[in-house]
């Protein structure tokens, strides 16, 4: 539900211009129907927006970057069929970008530190999964989610509780003054020898607890039962990154997608990494959202690599790391 566009010049972020569609807010959700459309109607003034901040024209640009997957069909066709529009056009080359590489990404728009291997943990609305980075484009999935998303999870106890969408930054803020050992949520999972996590029975636990209690109670103590929530959420992505980290012997750890933003998370993952000898990157709090920019910067590797892609190119909702 973010159309964006970004302007790179040698590893220089010149522009990146984020517009987030709020129609979605009404409906607990995003609607594909309504955010394609959105796409449509706001994807031509945004990239004007981008070239006009990073005062450059259109005939200056050498390539065009765009994600092809994963995400809505609908939405992933606006960008990328704008994407050969230019590319033809302005006879350059296009490069089709995975919308997950794209969040590790992010943490490397301003600096090329960490260099790999490391250990990416890349956590948002549709994924939440532990990715060994070897080098750049090889990449090998270690651990995922079986069932939620780390952001699903926000946004679905947000709902049950009535307080909005999305649900991340709303817990976030409100569990900052509260208990977080208020209730003992269960950590799914944690004691599991895989790296896998599981947070649909962190969500059935919190909606039991909401029922036995009632309304009355429920609206007394919203803030405590939030940050129980996201405390048990929290320790189990930062016990099985520490834990995967080991397993692989490597020193760092990289943060991505919009959970990332998550306060406890970066606090405590940052925290528990220094205790174990490693090392924590965080991209900026921009960064972690859906942004052109991460993509700008994936695209302008795959260009130094003369990489391109085909016009026959098609989006891939389901794609893979």
């Amino acid at each position: 539900d973010e159309t964006s566009a970004a302007v790179m010049k040698d590893e220089q972020l010149l522009s990146n211009i984020v517009a987030t569609q709020d129609i979605h807010h009404q409906f607990g959700g995003v609607v594909p129907e309504l955010a394609s459309r959105a796409h449509i109607n706001l994807i031509v003034p945004i990239v004007r927006k981008a070239l006009e901040k990073a005062a450059v024209n259109m005939g200056d640009i050498d390539g065009v970057a765009v994600t092809y997957g994963p995400g809505l069909v609908g939405s992933l066709l606006v960008g990328l069929n704008f994407a050969k529009a230019i590319s033809y056009k302005y006879n350059i080359p296009f490069i089709g970008i995975n919308h997950i590489e794209g969040h590790i990404w992010a943490n490397f728009i301003d600096t090329d530190e960490p260099q790999p291997p490391f250990l990416a943990l890349i956590i948002s609305g549709g994924h939440t999964q532990l990715v060994c980075v070897k080098e750049w484009g090889q990449y090998r999935t270690i651990g995922k989610t079986m069932d939620d998303a780390a952001g699903e999870a926000f946004d679905k106890v947000a709902k049950m509780m009535e307080l909005g969408y999305p649900g991340g930054p709303i817990i976030d803020k409100m569990a900052r003054n509260a208990s977080a050992n208020a209730i003992r949520f269960p950590r799914a999972m944690m004691t599991d020898e895989n790296f896998d996590f599981s947070f649909s029975g962190l969500k059935t636990a919190v909606l039991y607890h909401l029922k036995k209690i009632g309304e009355e109670a429920t609206k007394e103590n919203q803030e405590d039962i939030v940050a129980s929530f996201q405390a048990a959420l929290c320790d189990v992505l930062v016990e099985k990154t520490i834990r995967a980290a080991e397993h692989l012997n490597v020193t760092s750890i990289v943060l991505a997608g919009g959970v990332a933003c998550n306060s406890m998370i970066r606090q405590q993952m940052t925290e528990r990494a220094e205790a174990h000898q490693l090392k924590a990157y965080l991209p900026g709090p921009g960064f972690c959202t859906d942004n052109a920019a991460m993509i700008a910067r994936a695209g302008h590797f795959y260009l130094g690599q003369k990489k391109q892609a085909s016009y026959t190119l098609s989006p891939k909702p389901s794609l893979k790391l």
